[in-house]
């Protein structure tokens, strides 16, 4: 028996790292599974936060190894002070309050004209490498085998619209160990601060918070260096990404209307604020002018930074097992994306990172892995391509109870629960929160097996069906219309991506209304004929599907903050696709109320409606597992 720690992400966790030790039989000794990441928007102050991700299976064009030549022949010579007031301008405009409803796309036309002037001033400055990317792929391999990666049984390949990946040069079994790298080989947070970055990282607090930040201008200080130890790996990454931040505005405008879209301009927001605002400190902060980036930091070389940690970032532990840390991990990001499991661990004994197959693979066959239960919104946002096969893809759609509602804080702390059943009154809500056995029966919300009433599952089901027939009158084109929009074959690549994409969310709204109707339909036949509600037992409890263990603890009553998201398996028949992201609405007037205590607001309709609080009983240090990283802002 050996001792297994497991660093990783559950599904619907959305970024969650939870740590559990259990003794196991295993073929990995001391092994962490690594959590793939991504980057996303905070929607604060520009910055990312880690989620799960993958690497990008869509990889990049050719590359040269000069600075880049204007069209006439000549660097572009653009004034110092030109080019400040623009970044200036640029910082302003993106660090302004978020646009009101509607206005985002004008927003957006906004920052892209500055970011798309700024670049035209810096044409011909980047720095890119000479020769195609696959004439680098030898020279990857070699120094992967000589800093003692596995590199015997595969090698890269060219799969068409794939992209690159790697072919099996033997017959591979599943679950065999084929793929290990080295801790000296990746590119982390830790050889950030021990490079010529780290006196920069100990004074900037955005570095020191966010280690995504941390690895872009890392990768793009060793970019620079001719002499750097991660030269092969950095030479054989795309020059381009698919990702909508290289997309062009017609793109983009292809994904207005859908639930993908918000996502979309606010990525492209945070990445021109954060190149503005590091633009400005390379070029003013003592510490940071040292860097290789002052002669040369155009918008086109952080966007590739970010594009590259966007698609290939992931969570490994620290040396001493402790804590994860985040790193780019050469050859292994190479593999594309197939349905499956998690099949990549790290073992902390021989300090490497390992991937075992996971399948059988016949020798000239891609080796695949799975990145992680992504819907295709995020294959297509944070890695660049759409995967047809997805089986966990969804749709993502709020619901809110506005704060004037008298039941406001009531119902926002079984929304904290489980988000399917918003529609209780105040005896429904008395019966799960006060009464004997209270506790256990908040456990059966959201348990199709146990209904509220018939009324509210009626009202529930109607709210569902009317919420994806109003989403699906959004979007500017029929399903028929995708389709055939998909059949052009002179379609851009970036097009098809983003009508595929529409084309799935629509599907799975379809699909919702439907099942939606289907379950109104059931609960009205069963309120009509006077049947009886379910009713569970205490030996119920253990069977109900909401098994993880912070569904065991006591209720404890707590502040809901705005916009939090409240998690719906995925793979859940209730609502068939749709995933439910909580928030609460502003008051009629517009304006966003003062943050209630919600505790005391329970306490208060509590004792409005002749009940009293249970919270003085229950232990708030075991009220929940530990809590969701907070977003880092600065």
């Amino acid at each position: 028996m050996r001792h297994k720690v497991r660093v990783g992400f559950s599904a619907g966790s959305e970024g969650t790292a939870a740590v559990t030790s259990e003794a196991r039989s295993s073929k990995l000794s001391r092994v962490c599974c690594i959590g793939r990441c991504r980057m996303a928007p905070s929607g604060h102050e520009g910055l990312w936060t880690v989620k799960p991700g993958c690497p990008s299976s869509i990889m990049g064009k050719k590359s040269r190894v000069k600075t880049q030549k204007s069209g006439s022949g000549a660097m572009a010579v653009v004034s110092p002070k030109e080019m400040m007031s623009l970044i200036a301008e640029l910082l302003q405009k993106c660090s302004s309050a978020a646009a009101s409803a509607g206005k985002e796309w004008e927003e957006y036309l906004q920052i892209r004209g500055l970011v798309e002037r700024i670049r035209k001033k810096q044409k011909g400055m980047s720095i890119v490498f000479e020769g195609s990317r696959e004439e680098h792929f030898p020279d990857l391999m070699s120094w992967a085998k000589e800093n003692g990666a596995s590199c015997e049984c595969f090698t890269v390949a060219n799969f068409g619209k794939e992209g690159y990946g790697l072919r099996a040069t033997r017959d591979i079994k599943a679950e065999e160990l084929f793929l290990w790298i080295p801790r000296k080989m990746l590119m982390t947070v830790e050889s950030a601060q021990n490079s010529i970055l780290g006196p920069l990282y100990s004074q900037d607090r955005i570095l020191q918070a966010m280690g995504n930040v941390t690895l872009a201008l890392h990768l793009l200080c060793e970019r620079a260096n001719p002499a750097s130890f991660w030269l092969p790996y950095i030479r054989s990454l795309p020059q381009e990404y698919d990702i909508p931040l290289y997309y062009q505005q017609e793109d983009v405008q292809l994904l207005l209307g859908t639930q993908a879209v918000q996502d979309v301009l606010s990525q492209y927001k945070n990445t021109a604020r954060q190149y503005a605002y590091f633009y400005k400190l390379v070029q003013t902060h003592p510490t940071a002018s040292k860097l290789p980036l002052k002669d040369c930091f155009t918008f086109d070389d952080y966007r590739w930074a970010v594009s590259s940690v966007m698609t290939r970032q992931n969570q490994i532990p620290t040396e001493d097992g402790s804590r994860v840390t985040l790193a780019l991990i050469p050859l292994w990001d190479m593999c594309n994306h197939t349905n499956g499991l998690i099949t990549t661990g790290y073992n902390l004994e021989d300090d490497r990172c390992e991937c075992v197959a996971l399948q059988d693979c016949k020798e000239n066959e891609q080796i695949y892995i799975f990145y992680g239960t992504r819907s295709n919104a995020e294959f297509v946002i944070h890695n660049g391509f759409f995967f047809q096969d997805n089986a966990h893809d969804r749709v993502k759609i709020k619901l809110g109870v506005s704060k004037s509602e008298r039941l406001y804080a009531m119902k926002a702390e079984v929304l904290a629960r489980i988000s399917a059943r918003f529609n209780m009154g105040q005896e429904e809500l008395r019966y799960y929160l006060l009464g004997e056995r209270a506790i256990n029966k908040i456990f059966t919300l959201g348990n199709s097996e146990f209904p509220v009433s018939w009324e509210n599952e009626i009202k529930l089901w109607t709210f569902l069906e009317t919420r994806a027939a109003l989403l699906l009158k959004t979007y500017k084109t029929t399903s028929e219309e995708d389709r055939s929009m998909l059949e052009k074959p002179d379609l851009s690549l970036h097009s098809r991506m983003a009508i595929q994409l529409r084309l799935a969310e629509k599907q799975i709204l379809e699909k919702a209304l439907a099942c939606g109707r289907a379950k109104r339909l059931y609960f009205q036949k069963n309120l009509e004929e006077g049947a009886s509600l379910p009713c569970y037992e205490e030996s119920d409890i253990a069977l109900l599907e909401n098994t993880e263990a912070d569904a065991k603890l006591p209720v404890i009553l707590r502040k809901v903050e705005e916009g939090q998201e409240i998690q719906v398996d995925e793979d859940s028949p209730l609502l068939n696709g749709m995933k439910v992201v909580y928030g609460t609405n502003a008051e009629a007037n517009g304006e966003r109320d003062q943050d209630d205590n919600v505790s005391t607001d329970v306490n208060s309709a509590l004792a409005s409606m002749g009940g009293s609080s249970q919270r003085e009983e229950a232990n708030p240090s075991a009220s929940r597992t530990e809590d969701e990283p907070k977003e880092n802002t600065v």
